[in-house]
């Protein structure tokens, strides 16, 4: 699979392990090797799958910018080769400045910048922003690589 310079919902769907309304990322603007940035409108769904009763929760911030670090992930592989199973294995120094997404106007702004990287994890920097830049959520993740866990069938 080539490695475009951006890609709609499809091609972020074909790359991630994320499906139907589970894939959340609309547009991935522009990546480089060590992170990208993406855009996503549907926080604003009210059929949102991860939305509360009391409306789509700031901590649902974290999923999205999951979704871009397994993006990023499939992105630098090298070409031919399947992206390799990832699962969050620590979140710190997360931040929430807003206690909900769903009443942002406008587009999120997903960034993850990845600070380190080994055989076995990465170390993500990400921020998830409105439209206007405001940073909404903020924090680092750690995904634990090539893990002996069985993948979901």
């Amino acid at each position: 699979m080539n490695h475009p310079a951006t890609l709609g919902r499809d091609g972020i769907a074909q790359r991630i392990p994320h499906a139907g309304s589970m894939c959340l990322l609309d547009v991935l603007e522009a990546w480089d090797t060590e992170g990208l940035c993406c855009t996503a409108l549907s926080h604003r769904d009210p059929a949102h799958p991860l939305r509360s009763p009391q409306g789509l929760l700031a901590p649902v911030a974290i999923e999205y910018a999951a979704q871009a670090m397994a993006l990023h992930g499939a992105l630098t592989a090298a070409p031919g080769t399947p992206p390799r199973p990832g699962y969050l294995a620590a979140m710190r120094s997360v931040v929430m400045h807003q206690p909900r997404l769903d009443t942002v106007a406008g587009a999120l702004r997903i960034e993850a910048r990845r600070q380190a990287a080994a055989e076995q994890q990465a170390i993500y920097r990400f921020t998830v922003s409105d439209a206007a830049g405001r940073l909404l959520v903020e924090g680092r993740a750690t995904v634990v690589l090539n893990t002996p866990l069985e993948a979901p069938t």
